[in-house]
Parts: C-alpha cells; structure tokens; sequence
C-alpha cells in the first residue's frame, strides 16, 4: 500500500506590510508495506499505448523507422503480464497496428510476440497530424476503466497537416484520461509543440538526437510508467479569506506550472491534478497573497492536501507571523531560495534560445550569460555542460559569456527538453 507524507519548508516570518507567503513542499510517496529489499508491486491495472510515427520522413534514413520498431519492441517486452496494451502507427490518420481490431489486448508472452511482429511490418507513409494519434490513443484508454494510463508519443516532424487549434482541442479532450510522455527522433521537429503536448498530459518531453539511443530511452519510460502503482492523485489548496493564490508549481524533478490546471472545488478551495505516482519524490513551490496583519499575529496562509481520488492521504501547513525583527523575516529559506534560482534558470535559457533564434544577440547573450551565472552557483554540472554547447564561458561566476556562432541543432534542442529538469535541493546530512 502507497502512503504518501507532506512537508513544507518556508520562513514563516514577514516584515511589516508584507503580503507574499512561499513554502515549497516536499510531497513522498512509498510502500510502506515492502519488506527491505523487496520492490514495489504495482497493481496490474494498467494501460500502455505506444504511438510511433510513420510518416514519409521516418524513411529517411531508413535506419529511423528501423530504431523506432526496434524501440517499440523493447518497450513492448517490458509490459507487465495483465497490463492492457496496444500500438498506434500514425500519419495523417491513426491505425491500430496492434490489436488490429482497435481495442486494447492483456500483455502476455503470446500478445506480445504477435505486437511485436505487426510492429516489424510498418511502413513510413503521408504526412504529420499528431492531434488524430492522440484521439485514437484516447478513444482506446476509454475501454479501460479505472486503470493507470499512459503513452509514449515518437515523432521526427512537425505538425504540419492539422492547424494548431485541431491539436489543442484534442488535447483538451484528452487531458486527465492518459499521461504521455513525448520523444522527438533527430533535429526536424519543434520543441515547443512536443512541450505543449507532454504539458497538458502531465508527462516528459526529451530529443533523442540519433535513432540508435531510442532502445535505451523507451525502456526507460516503460519501466518508470510500469512503476506507478497509485493514480488520481492532487493537490488540494485552501487559502483563507481575503488571500488568493499567486502561483503552484511542480519544482522537482522538473518544473511545471500547474497554477492555470486549477479546478474550483469552492470559493476558498481548488484542486491540482499531479497524475500517476510510483516510489518517488516531488517538489512543488506554493506562492500565496495574504492581507497584512500587525506585529506579532500569525495567520494559516494555507493548507495544502495531497488526495487520492477524494481521501485526504496527506497534509502540510503554510504560515504566516508579521514581526518587526529584520533578522527574523529576512532570513531565506533554502529550499525556496533553490527552487527560484531554478525557476529563474529555466526561463533564462528558453528566453534565451528565443532571442538567439529571432536574431536578437545582445538578449540571447544576457539570457544565456544569466543562465550560467545560475547553473553554475547552484552546481548544477548537467546544466553548464549543455549551455557549454551554445556558448562559450568565459567567466562562469559573472555569466560573462560569448554566443558560438556554430551551434549543432541537436545540442541547442537538448538544452530547451532539458531546461525544465532541476537538481534537488541538497539537504543537510545528521
């Protein structure tokens, strides 16, 4: 059985007139039946949809549509007996490659070897309308009822045969019902649509710049989705009268905004879809606005709920205490300082790759600088070696830095997927 605990970190202190309350809140989830040593049992009431490209371009290379069938058969031979699933080839239009009848299968040595099979025999055809692969995966999750969703969407191209309004309507359409998880294959397909899409479904976008790493990386969501033993899983947020809510946003292990996903549950109350959770950890920043009270009062700013389905499961206190000690209310708490450089790090960079992109040097070189001048205070060494790729550092400590003027597409992609992953706060040892 999953318990999950909450605990928030803040400074509870506020200065005199001062109405903005942070805390970040560290949520965790565990078996805290397992024996030592065993691993997590997560219930077979699952679904798993791979959606592979086959789109004219996947043909070239050719090795493209080889690794991406590849691929597919390892995610294949990593589904659980008993877990419903089925594979979308997609183009234009969506087609079941298997079950060919349109309707999820039970994984078990026997489905899986003919999944496999159908998936060998795919061709690369038409053009890109990623709006319909979503629709079919969408109308197939429909048939399994209750169970832990999830997809993983493969694609080289952009979405050029649907308008970009087709796709969000889909996309309205299927949020809540699948989790997916997006992977562009080589350098010709655009970030922010990738990004959009994983958004809405609360899953992951990344580049996999060479057809060779697709095995590897298919593997590794399927074996992360196989994980997820709890679904239906919020955030629920109450703030008192008179306060209103700034900002909630997942910080670890990536940062996404959830504060525009908000569903009224009352006038004081609103709920946070956070999706399917396994054994893990996540970080999320809560920013609330409170009316100022006088020296020495304390308020509850919020209380923050984490729910499964409708059980209250878990719950972390936000507070507020007005004093007139400047020790007291200008102390910074860690966890939150953290995650704002992190935040702040993240925007740099995308604001940064936007600039460069439009041709705009001077604010490329800021943003960028910015970015390393961040990356490099928090040691964040995975971020520094991808912004080594798009500029050279010339002095990290002051974000002195100098746009390359030749830039491989691949590693300026990464550096966008990848600008939202952040590094966990460290905290202190015994």
């Amino acid at each position: 059985m999953t318990t999950f605990t909450a605990d928030a970190y803040q400074n509870e202190y506020l200065a005199l007139g001062a109405t903005e309350v942070n805390a970040v809140v560290t949520v965790t989830a565990s078996d805290g039946g397992m024996a030592d040593g065993d691993a997590p049992v997560p219930s077979a009431n699952a679904a798993e949809i791979v959606i592979v490209d086959v789109s004219g371009s996947m043909a070239s290379p050719r090795a493209k549509l080889r690794a991406a069938k590849d691929a597919t058969a390892v995610a294949i031979d990593c589904i659980r007996d008993g877990v419903m699933f089925g594979v979308i080839a997609g183009s234009v239009t969506a087609s079941p490659v298997y079950p060919s009848s349109g309707a999820l299968t039970a994984a078990s040595p026997a489905t899986r070897e003919d999944a496999k099979r159908a998936v060998a025999r795919l061709k690369a055809r038409d053009g890109t309308a990623i709006g319909n692969w979503l629709a079919l995966a969408n109308q197939l999750f429909t048939s399994t009822q209750g169970a832990i969703c999830h997809a993983i969407l493969l694609t080289d191209g952009q979405d050029e045969h649907e308008t970009p309004e087709t796709l969000a309507r889909v996309l309205a359409e299927c949020e809540g019902s699948f989790q997916c998880d997006c992977r562009g294959v080589g350098t010709d397909w655009e970030v922010s649509e990738l990004r959009s899409i994983a958004t809405a479904l609360l899953g992951s976008v990344d580049i996999v710049a060479e057809p060779s790493g697709l095995a590897d990386d298919f593997q590794a969501m399927i074996g992360q989705a196989m994980g997820k033993a709890t679904n239906n899983v919020s955030l629920r947020l109450w703030t008192p009268q008179g306060a209103s809510v700034a900002y909630v946003k997942q910080v670890a292990p990536t940062i996404e905004d959830l504060t525009e996903r908000t569903t009224a549950v009352d006038a004081l109350t609103a709920d946070y879809p956070t999706g399917a959770w396994g054994e893990e950890s996540r970080d999320y920043h809560v920013c609330i606005h409170v009316q100022p009270r006088d020296v020495g009062e304390e308020m509850l700013a919020g209380r923050l709920s984490l729910l499964v389905g409708d059980e209250v499961v878990s719950q972390a206190l936000v507070r507020a205490i007005w004093t007139d000690d400047e020790q007291l209310s200008t102390r910074i708490n860690r966890e939150v300082a953290h995650y704002t450089g992190q935040a702040e790090l993240a925007d740099a960079i995308q604001e940064g790759l936007e600039a460069r992109k439009q041709g705009d040097e001077h604010t490329a070189t800021f943003k960028l600088g910015r970015a390393v001048q961040l990356a490099a205070a928090a040691g964040n060494s995975d971020t520094m070696k991808l912004l080594a790729g798009v500029v050279d550092v010339q002095d990290a400590h002051t974000g002195t830095v100098r746009l390359r003027r030749r830039v491989q597409d691949a590693e300026e992609m990464a550096l966008d997927t990848r600008s939202t992953k952040t590094m966990r706060v460290q905290k202190p040892g015994p």
